[in-house]
């Protein structure tokens, strides 16, 4: 066991703390596995419903720690085993079958592979002391954590190209306007902000908010005649559930008590 990552739980939310503060968190390979198997455990965990990353100390992540490249990946860099499993550089970036909801929780440096970690990621928030880019680009490393294809995605084409391109860092308010992130407080208030929100996702009916998850990611790429199809696939099972019939009925009350 190590201790470069630390997983605690809450009821139903986890929280998974990259652990390397004195480094910015930056992730070797001891680091990576375990952040494997923290994701890959708490996709298979029934109890638990919202996970949180986060870094401990002043940084979410610098991304791979570049003094231990080679404690990173397998030793033949096209294994197509590695490049398929899930997997990724970082431990999990490879990963797409987790369709419980997932939140990172950005304070500090969040540069190269961390931004990517916080891409792959559902939710981002950011604390205000937060910074994002591809820093990477300094030393000829390339995006090979997800980078390339999740960014475009969630900040366009246009954001995404500029940051792998230049390098150039930006904070956590340019962050929240270009999409990046969907909300900024207060670093003491980082965490406490990322579990009000894992606990509100956690309150509700999971059934069809998983398949709604599955539903967008497998719909990249898609057609929209294809993305439809998935998507009522997916989505229709739900509609007369058991789940569903009794969440019409708590429904039907509250608005009765409102017409009351």
């Amino acid at each position: 066991m190590t201790d470069k990552v630390l997983v605690e739980k809450e009821g139903a939310i986890v929280i998974i703390f990259i652990n390397r503060p004195s480094k910015h968190n930056c992730i070797d390979g001891e680091t990576a596995d375990a952040l494997f198997r923290a994701w890959t455990d708490f996709r298979d965990d029934p109890v638990a419903k919202v996970a949180i990353l986060t870094g401990k100390g002043p940084s979410f992540s610098s991304g791979a720690d570049l003094k231990a490249l080679d404690s990173l990946g397998p030793r033949d860099q096209f294994d197509p085993d590695f490049a398929y499993n899930g997997r990724g550089y970082l431990g999990f970036t490879r990963i797409t079958d987790i369709f419980k909801p997932t939140i990172a929780a950005i304070n500090g440096y969040c540069f190269a592979g961390g931004l990517e970690m916080a891409a792959w990621c559902d939710i981002r928030i950011a604390a205000t002391n937060a910074e994002f880019g591809c820093l990477e680009r300094r030393w000829n490393v390339p995006l090979v954590d997800g980078g390339t294809q999740r960014l475009p995605r969630i900040i366009g084409w246009g954001r995404a190209m500029d940051l792998i391109l230049t390098g150039r860092r930006i904070n956590a308010q340019t962050a929240l306007e270009w999409g990046l992130v969907t909300e900024v407080t207060e670093p003491e208030h980082l965490l406490t902000r990322a579990k009000e929100l894992a606990a509100q996702i956690a309150a509700y009916p999971q059934d069809s908010l998983r398949t709604d998850k599955q539903a967008m990611v497998r719909g990249w790429g898609l057609t929209l005649e294809e993305g439809l199809r998935a998507e009522c696939h997916l989505g229709m099972p739900h509609v007369k559930s058991e789940v569903t019939r009794e969440g019409l009925v708590r429904f039907q009350k509250r608005k009765e008590t409102e017409e009351d």
